[in-house]
C-alpha cells in the first residue's frame, strides 16, 4: 500500500469516527429533549398533580395522581355530603321481616373508612350482600364487596367512591330476624332503604 493510500484510508476513518460521534451526540441530545418533554407534559400531570403545561389536564393525566389542582382545592364545596364526617360510633337493632329483605346504608365519601359488626339476635343466618352505589349514579350500577350466608360478620371497609353503601339482609325463614349492627368510622347514617 502506497503511502497515499494508507492516508487516504486513515483519513476515511477518521470521518467515519467524527460522525459516529456527531451521530451519537445527536441522538442523545433529542433524548434528552424528549425526555425533559415527557416529563412536563406526562409525568408531573400523572405522578404529582402538577400541569405546567396545561397538556396533562387536556390528555386526563392530572386525575391518574389522584391529588386536586390547587386551583380547584380553593374552591369550596357546597355539598355537605362530600365533607368528611367526623369518627362516630353506632348501634342499632334491625328487625328483617319473614319472607323478605331490606337494606340499612350509609354515605362514605372516597377514603372514609369503617369498622363493622353486626349478628342475628337468636343466631339465625341470613344471605346478605354488602355493597355499594356511587353518588350521582343513573344507571342502577352496585359493587358488591360481600355476598354470602351468616349470623355474625365482623370487618373494616375504606370507600373507593363517594356514595351509599350497606347491606341487604334477606330473611328466608318463616319468624322475624333482629340483627345488631354496630358501626364505628367517618360516615352519615342514611339508615333503612
Amino acid at each position: 500500500m502506497t503511502e497515499l493510500e494508507h492516508t487516504g484510508k486513515a483519513q476515511h476513518e477518521l470521518e467515519h469516527t467524527v460522525q459516529s460521534k456527531k451521530t451519537l451526540f445527536k441522538a442523545t441530545a433529542s433524548a434528552a429533549i424528549l425526555a425533559v418533554f415527557i416529563f412536563f407534559v406526562a409525568i408531573l400531570p400523572a405522578e404529582f398533580g402538577t400541569d405546567p403545561t396545561g397538556l396533562g389536564k387536556l390528555m386526563g393525566l392530572i386525575q391518574l395522581s389522584g391529588q386536586v389542582p390547587a386551583a380547584q382545592a380553593a374552591i369550596p364545596k357546597a355539598d355537605t355530603a362530600k365533607q368528611r364526617q367526623p369518627d362516630q360510633k353506632n348501634s342499632v337493632d334491625i328487625s328483617i321481616p319473614a319472607g323478605k329483605g331490606l337494606e340499612y346504608k350509609f354515605y362514605l365519601s372516597k377514603g372514609d373508612a369503617m369498622r363493622y359488626g353486626w349478628s342475628t339476635k337468636d343466631g339465625e343466618l341470613l344471605f346478605f350482600d354488602f355493597h355499594g352505589e356511587p353518588q350521582g349514579d343513573t344507571t342502577g350500577y352496585f359493587e358488591s364487596y360481600t355476598i354470602s350466608t351468616a349470623k355474625t360478620v365482623r370487618g373494616s371497609f375504606t370507600a373507593t367512591f363517594d356514595g351509599s353503601h350497606g347491606w341487604y339482609w334477606k330473611n328466608k325463614g318463616l319468624y322475624d330476624v333482629v340483627v345488631t349492627l354496630q358501626t364505628e368510622g367517618s360516615y352519615k347514617i342514611i339508615g333503612i332503604k
